[in-house]
């Protein structure tokens, strides 16, 4: 992988799941900040899909980034989805998958700009995107932008949320993954099947988009080779 440094000692606080996109970003950050300046923010709310934290910690430890994990648990006595219990994941009539947590990103990003202040970082970087996505709310970038402003207010602090990925097809973050040096690592090591199966059922939303992604971008990468 490449190993760059132009954020000088800029702090950043990576949200993380273990999952592509946040592997991703998590490598990104660690080129452009510097593995002693960034740090990763994981989350327990009761995901059926638990393993994620497992590959989460896994990644951690091999890239040697300091990780904090959050127990938030209770989120699953006050709601009810998909994504916390064992149901069939379906489309709803608005085309949301069924797996909608909902104010889940709210909290993540609340949490994890109250552990970026304490440690003196201003960078929170988030993995969201409203271009190959599942519909979710608060994975749009007038959220994000709305959250900022909030957080900002709310601790008077300048806070950066930055969302590298925002306006990227999954092939493209498949891209980018491979121009960080780190396609084959992201793609062995990081989890994204909902329904928790290790490698992948195939069949979940987010294993379709991965998946899907993940052939467009070979397809298009050998096309160029050729």
């Amino acid at each position: 992988m490449l190993i760059s440094n132009p954020n000088g000692n800029r702090k950043a606080v990576v949200i993380f799941s273990g999952g592509q996109d946040s592997t991703t970003c998590l490598i990104q950050a660690i080129q452009e900040y510097g593995v002693q300046n960034t740090e990763a923010i994981s989350f327990n709310y009761g995901q059926r899909h638990h393993i994620e934290l497992e590959k989460a910690r896994w990644i951690c430890q091999d890239l040697g980034v300091k990780q904090t994990l959050i127990d938030l648990s209770s989120t699953q006595n006050f709601t009810a989805n998909a994504m916390m219990s064992d149901v069939p994941i379906t489309a709803g009539e608005n085309g949301v998958p069924n797996t909608l947590v909902d104010g889940r990103n709210a909290l993540f990003l609340l949490y994890a700009a109250i552990h970026a202040k304490g440690i003196g970082a201003t960078d929170v970087i988030t993995g969201v995107c409203e271009t190959d996505f599942s519909g979710y709310p608060d994975c749009r970038d007038v959220f994000i932008k709305s959250m900022n402003v909030t957080l900002n207010l709310a601790m008077d602090y300048n806070f950066n949320i930055r969302t590298p990925l925002m306006y990227l097809t999954k092939a493209q973050t498949w891209q980018l993954a491979d121009e960080l040096g780190a396609l084959d690592y992201v793609q062995q090591h990081s989890h994204t099947c909902y329904v928790g199966v290790d490698g992948g059922c195939g069949e979940c939303p987010s294993c379709q988009l991965r998946e899907k992604g993940l052939r467009e971008y070979l397809q298009s990468k050998q096309a160029v080779n050729q």
